[in-house]
């Protein structure tokens, strides 16, 4: 039963930082257009420079 003095805290800090991550993730727009990366990177004329 000790072992469950330190299991829970690790339990509920690694679920944090997973609830962190999705956070971030969805703050910095990671989830926007999945797809239209997918079409990306099969298309052979797509240019990799940035427009200025």
């Amino acid at each position: 039963m000790t072992v469950l003095v330190y299991l829970i805290p690790a339990s509920l800090l690694l679920g944090g930082l997973g609830l962190a991550a999705f956070f971030w993730a969805l703050r910095s727009r990671q989830f926007e257009d999945p797809e239209g990366d997918s079409r990306r990177i099969l298309i052979t004329d797509y240019d990799e420079t940035p427009k200025r």
